[in-house]
């Protein structure tokens, strides 16, 4: 452990809590219910379409953040909507995790100018890295400046991740801050593995590689929209950076050395569970893995175990965003010389690696993008609902939507040939073995939409994820493709805001698709 992350430690474990805290998320009236039970009524007035979408935002005083900045861009893209089903679903979810997920707001115990905010997930009550990103990620659609009041949720969500990527960089979702007052939530697994950590501030720890890509990404995204770059060189985002190259590295390394001795991993799992995904074969190091130049990631974005190591999609959001982060670490006057390079890099060898590597000829004879490879000759031809996935490679800006490979690899996502697409009458999308062949995933519809130009192939998927919220008004993490009435999660903030910012993403480019209905014709 380094130093830095020693004395963050030390702070953490002072437990110190300061009155400068903001517990905005924590301090409510005592007549909000929880979101848990309110988002599981079909909650009045519904909506007047033939969905009879339910209104799910809680009241103004039991929100869990308030922007002006945010209500204005509803109010405003709810008059380009036609349809009142899908206005009343993009009104539900694009705030949700504004609504409902901004825990606590404070600052940190050693430095009040360094904002913090915890996120929860929806109905887990912990902060993954990934998720977390993917959650505040659709609010850059409105951000402009350091200034505007979501830039403060921004900032606190960065500083947080890097605190936590810091302490224990193989982690994947951690505790409440001890600045919040919050009691760590212990989820009662049982667990072996390495690098130790504390559950005091970890909540699990599977080793996802697109939580780098996730913070990076989120860094990349607050930097667009206010130019604000000071705020990377006052707190904790450049050890933050160092210490995911330095895990990357370690992650990077193959199982044997060039004279063929076992090269010992830097991190292994090993879990008691019912599920073969939830934890890694041989011993808790996983399946051994060739000098290829990628980063492992033996956990995928869904949180399931990885067949081959090298995860393609994770691998490509970690290029592309090291690429564009490195701009913001050049311009740091107290960045360490040479680390801008050192991003670079990284991020060059890992995209050359996977033309090389992840590059594979499909059973039609097309060249695509494989899921997972080993270096060995192994790979995974499929594709997985959760972000990074192959379908979303120009959503996260790694290639043109045009590229010839990424095409064929879309094609093949699309149809039968990927084991995880599940298609019925009600909902086509890529599922995940997360949940179970059939189960298709609203997420992916709507990254159908966002990396397409053909304006029937988005309104297709449009109806297919406005069909499937069985009446709720919210989108949920799976749904049955012959039964929308048997699905999974009735809180997933994460799909909520994808959902809401496809829209807001629509309102931009292809402004007349919100002006279809979506009504359903009944014969």
């Amino acid at each position: 452990m380094t130093m830095k992350a020693k004395a963050i430690v030390a702070m953490w474990s002072s437990h110190i809590t300061l009155l400068v805290s903001l517990t905005v998320g924590q301090v409510f009236s005592q007549n909000c219910p929880s979101y848990s039970s309110f988002s599981q009524s079909k909650n009045p007035p519904l909506s007047s379409g033939a969905y009879k979408l339910a209104s799910q935002r809680p009241a103004p005083e039991c929100r869990t953040f308030n922007s002006t900045l945010i209500e204005d861009a509803i109010a405003r893209t709810k008059k380009e909507i036609s349809d009142e089903d899908l206005s009343r679903l993009f009104e539900n979810t694009f705030p949700n995790t504004l609504d409902t997920a901004i825990k606590w707001r404070g600052v940190a115990a050693n430095n009040s100018d360094e904002e913090l905010a915890f996120v929860i997930t929806g109905d887990i009550n912990a902060m993954w890295i990934r998720d977390s990103s993917n959650q505040i990620a659709p609010y850059k659609t409105v951000l402009k400046d350091a200034s505007d009041d979501i830039a403060s949720v921004f900032r606190g969500v960065i500083n947080l991740q890097a605190r936590y990527l810091i302490i224990s960089p193989y982690c994947n979702a951690f505790q409440p801050p001890p600045e919040s007052g919050m009691p760590p939530d212990y989820n009662g697994g049982i667990y072996s593995v390495t690098p130790s950590y504390d559950r005091n501030i970890v909540f699990t720890c599977n080793f996802e590689l697109d939580d780098f890509g996730g913070f990076l990404q989120l860094s990349h995204d607050y930097y667009t929209a206010t130019g604000d770059v000071d705020f990377f060189g006052k707190f904790q985002w450049i050890p933050a950076v160092q210490s995911i190259l330095a895990a990357s590295e370690a992650m990077r390394k193959p199982t044997y050395g060039p004279d063929g001795e076992w090269i010992k991993p830097a991190y292994t799992f090993q879990s008691q569970t019912m599920s073969a995904s939830g934890t890694l074969g041989n011993n808790g190091m996983g399946s051994p893995v060739n000098d290829t130049g990628m980063v492992r990631s033996p956990f995928r974005p869904s949180d399931d175990s990885a067949l081959f190591d090298f995860q393609i999609p994770a691998n490509m959001m970690l290029s592309r965003y090291l690429e564009s982060t490195s701009d913001i670490m050049e311009r740091l006057p107290n960045a360490p010389q040479g680390l801008a390079q050192e991003m670079r890099t990284m991020a060059t060898e890992i995209k050359d690696a996977i033309n090389h590597w992840g590059i594979v000829t499909a059973p039609n004879g097309q060249k695509i993008f494989a899921y997972e490879v080993d270096g060995f000759g192994g790979q995974n031809l499929m594709d997985d609902a959760n972000i990074p996935s192959l379908l979303s490679a120009p959503f996260l800006g790694y290639v043109d939507k045009n590229d010839t490979v990424y095409q064929s690899t879309r094609a093949f996502v699309l149809g039968r040939s990927n084991p995880w697409w599940c298609a019925g009458p009600y909902i086509n999308a890529v599922g995940s073995p997360h949940i179970r062949p059939g189960a298709a995933w609203p997420m992916a519809a709507i990254m159908r939409a966002m990396t397409s130009d053909d304006d029937v192939e988005i309104i297709t998927a449009v109806k297919d994820v406005l069909r499937t919220t069985d009446g709720y008004g919210l989108i949920h993490e799976s749904v049955d493709t012959f039964d929308p009435s048997n699905w999974t999660r009735q809180w997933f903030t994460w799909a909520n805001g994808l959902f809401g910012q496809m829209i807001m993403d629509l309102a931009e480019r292809k402004p007349h698709i919100l002006k279809e209905s979506f009504q359903p014709f009944f014969i």
